[in-house]
């Protein structure tokens, strides 16, 4: 009978006798200890099938960071965007890198443009060295689909989502993409990390969305823009709305509506700061979506449309494709979106080394 210990017969056929003793249960794996004769045979039987060993010691697959970094320019000698914040020169990438690897990320894949390869891996691959396995992807505006080409007078990138794409033949494994220029901290790392580290195998249309409390994304220096997130009963993610104007106000944080009018919204209001994380299937899905985008003739015809993340995730969640986890975290947002904002972003960093949250010198 399934469940229960095989029988054990001696050469005659008979029956031996036996006293079992058993072992306490792991997992689905139960251990048995026959005695017979002074002699004990140890043996192991699964309760329902072989598919529960490959379970309880298939090892979690690691997943992979996408770092979208095709945006840095290349000007007087060095990359921009790779201002020396940390008390050793790191940059904010650096953090997001570091964070990652001590939330179990197994690798990292930079989309860049091919322009500054050598650069790149000069000054940014090296550092990496023996810490996490890099691969690099490019993205550049011909990369396109069979039968369509780069309209006449467009200069501009096709957006974040066709970067993402470009990473679909070096990327097998559950993915979480984010910006290279924002300060994540290290929570928003652990919980993206636990979520698609703990994905089944082969999981598909099961995608996360790491939701900031707006309190924990402002600038001093100003308004910033958002977008604000709301979610169903689940936890799942049903509308992002881009607020291009929030801030604190009288003691409470407000953005401004199409009108005009300062409307306000709740301390841990969740908002998207581009952490995504995905599955592989995500490739397939973007692929056809690009050619429905480059085939309206809209998106030809103006040189500065764009391709983006959001976009794909929208029509998702609308075809009831798939579904997008909001993940609350505590993380504290912090990045350069004014130049005033700088010397506090330095600041808070020293104050993080200081606190022990950081090594002096990640790297």
């Amino acid at each position: 009978m399934e469940g229960e210990p095989p029988q054990v017969r001696s050469g005659t056929g008979r029956k031996r006798s036996h006293a079992v003793r058993r072992a306490p249960a792991l997992g689905a794996v139960t251990f048995l200890a026959l005695q017979d004769g002074g002699v004990s045979h140890f043996f192991c039987y699964l309760c329902n099938s072989n598919n529960y060993i490959n379970h309880l010691f298939r090892k979690k697959m690691k997943p992979t960071l996408l770092l979208l970094a095709a945006g840095m320019g290349s000007r007087y000698g060095g990359l921009k965007q790779l201002d020396e914040l940390g008390p050793n020169g790191e940059t904010i990438m650096d953090y997001s890198i570091y964070d990652a690897i001590q939330a179990g990320f197994g690798k990292i894949v930079f989309v860049i443009r091919k322009d500054f390869e050598e650069q790149f891996r000069r000054q940014v691959l090296s550092k990496y060295e023996g810490h996490i396995p890099a691969e690099l992807v490019f993205q550049s505006i011909d990369a396109l689909p069979e039968g369509f080409s780069v309209p006449e007078g467009r200069e501009k990138p096709w957006g974040t989502n066709h970067a993402v794409l470009m990473a679909k033949d070096v990327v097998k494994e559950p993915f979480c993409v984010i910006n290279c220029d924002d300060f994540y901290n290290r929570d928003c790392f652990k919980v993206i990390g636990k979520f698609l580290a703990d994905l089944p195998e082969g999981a598909r249309n099961r995608y996360a969305m790491v939701g900031f409390r707006v309190g924990n994304t402002l600038s001093e220096n100003g308004t910033v823009a958002r977008g604000i997130c709301s979610t169903n009963a689940e936890g799942n993610l049903t509308t992002v709305v881009e607020r291009t104007e929030i801030e604190r106000r009288e003691g409470e944080i407000k953005y401004k509506d199409e009108k005009g009018d300062w409307i306000a919204v709740g301390e841990n209001t969740p908002v998207s700061m581009n952490v995504w994380g995905f599955t592989p299937d995500y490739f397939e899905y973007s692929e056809a979506y690009f050619r429905e985008f480059l085939s309206d003739p809209k998106n030809m015809e103006n040189k500065k449309s764009e391709y983006f993340i959001p976009l794909m995730v929208n029509k998702l969640i609308n075809d009831g494709t798939a579904t997008v986890k909001v993940l609350d975290t505590t993380s504290k947002w912090f990045g350069v979106t004014y130049a005033a904002d700088r010397q506090s972003v330095v600041d808070k960093i020293q104050a993080l080394v200081d606190g022990g949250v950081y090594p002096t010198k990640l790297f």
